[in-house]
C-alpha cells in the first residue's frame, strides 16, 4: 500500500514537473521566470527577407530606430520596367515599403505578430536612375489593438531627395506564431 502510495506522490510530481515545462515553453498563463526577448528587426529580416517576394528581390537591411526599420536593394537589370532608360518596375518600391513598413511596426511593439498591409499608398515623385541603390525606410508612428499606422520614404541615399513618400495601415491580427 506504501508502494501504491509513493509510486502516486511520483507520478503527481512528475506531472508538475512537466505541466510547468510546458507553461514556461508556452506561456499559457503561469507565471514565468523568463525574462522577455527585445524584438530585433535585423534577425526578423534575416529570416524573412530570403522567402518571397522579398526574398527574390534580396532586400538588405540598413538599419532601425525604436519606431522605424531601413530597408535597401540593388539595381537589377531583372527588375527594369522600361528597358530604355532603365527606370525599375514600381512595384520594386512598393515592395520595398511593404516590408520597411511592416517591420517599423513589429519593432515599435517589439512583437512579432501576423499582420497584413490593409493600405499602402505611394506617392511616386521621381524615377530612380539606372544603376542606384534605392533605400525604404518605413516609420511606424501610431498603433492600436488592432491597426498599425505607418508613412515612409524611398530615395536612392539621399533621404531629403526622395524618390517616393507612402503612407498606409496594417491589420494586426490576434496570436503569434
Amino acid at each position: 500500500m506504501e508502494n501504491d502510495k509513493s509510486l502516486s506522490d511520483k507520478a503527481t510530481s512528475d506531472k508538475a514537473t512537466s505541466d510547468k515545462a510546458i507553461s514556461d515553453r508556452t506561456n499559457t498563463g503561469q507565471p514565468s521566470n523568463k525574462q522577455p526577448t527585445k524584438f530585433d528587426p535585423k534577425s526578423v529580416h534575416k529570416f524573412l527577407g530570403k522567402i518571397g517576394h522579398g526574398g527574390f528581390l534580396d532586400m538588405g537591411f540598413e538599419g532601425h530606430g525604436d519606431d522605424w526599420v531601413e530597408l535597401s536593394l540593388n539595381w537589377r537589370e531583372d527588375l527594369v520596367a522600361d528597358a530604355k532608360n532603365g527606370v525599375l518596375a514600381s512595384s520594386v518600391v512598393i515592395s520595398l515599403m511593404d516590408n520597411a513598413c511592416s517591420i517599423a511596426i513589429w519593432n515599435k511593439v517589439q512583437e512579432f505578430r501576423p499582420q497584413v498591409t490593409m493600405d499602402l499608398r505611394v506617392d511616386y515623385l521621381r524615377p530612380s536612375p539606372k544603376g542606384a541603390k534605392i533605400f525604404g525606410r518605413g516609420i511606424c508612428y501610431h498603433v492600436t489593438r488592432r491597426i498599425g499606422f505607418v508613412r515612409g520614404v524611398a530615395h536612392n541615399g539621399d533621404i531629403d531627395s526622395p524618390l517616393a513618400h507612402v503612407s498606409g495601415t496594417f491589420i494586426r491580427l490576434p496570436g503569434g506564431f
